[in-house]
């Protein structure tokens, strides 16, 4: 995750809240402030907050329970807020966030790197090499949405779709995620879970599956 990014996001905000809260002259933020101002704040605070932690989350969900009260003044909830801007800059410098979400993550592709393992050792290269593949273009999705890449492309027609492997694997690596030697690992990995996919299971081997399977696993550890 690109802490620093996010964390200038959270202060802007912040920086924001009080410039409104020096200049008016009520505690609920009123007099000298406009509506409009306070609105502005509000809808960047939503956005941020949902772009770092999702909407799933409780940060996000008590922004979106206070935006919808009716019986408190737009300044108070803008107070409150502000709070919860706080607290999650508070937890992402304090990497509170990222603990979490790198030990549920690691666990789930130990899990499939384990049966992939298994499969190479019972002779089942082919769906090892698939499980594998599959495996590393979840990561490289979450990589992707960790630095705040996007992991949709949208079509002349407005629908999105999720980006392929191979684009955001070109995107990680422009943003200097990790090295063009990965890149191009991560190239040849594709094309060989592209191969056991499509049944060209006479173009590679079991030793270069099991290759991969070192590799990827690697990768992963080396790459949060």
């Amino acid at each position: 995750m690109n802490k620093d990014f996010f964390i200038k996001q959270l202060d802007d905000i912040l920086s924001d809240f009080n410039k409104i809260k020096s200049k008016a002259q009520y505690d609920d933020l009123s007099g000298n402030v406009t509506i409009e101002e306070i609105s502005s704040v509000l809808t960047k605070a939503k956005a941020a907050i949902a772009r770092i932690v999702g909407d799933n989350s409780e940060y996000y969900k008590d922004t979106e329970a206070t935006l919808k009260r009716t019986n408190i003044h737009e300044g108070n909830k803008l107070r409150h807020i502000a709070g919860t801007v706080t607290a999650l800059k508070s937890d992402l410098q304090n990497d509170y966030l990222k603990s979490f979400s790198n030990i549920v993550q690691s666990e789930v592709f130990s899990d499939y790197l384990e049966m992939a393992d298994h499969l190479l050792t019972e002779g089942y290269k082919d769906p090892a090499a698939v499980l594998i593949g599959s495996t590393l273009e979840v990561h490289l999705r979450e990589l992707c949405i960790s630095n705040n890449i996007d992991v949709e492309v949208t079509n002349n027609k407005g629908n999105k779709s999720p980006k392929k492997a191979d684009l955001m694997n070109a995107d990680l690596a422009k943003a200097g995620i990790y090295s063009s030697a990965y890149q191009k690992q991560i190239v040849a990995w594709l094309d060989l879970r592209n191969k056991a996919a499509h049944g060209k299971y006479h173009e590679y081997k079991t030793e270069e599956v099991s290759l991969m399977l070192q590799g990827i696993r690697q990768f992963i550890l080396t790459t949060k």
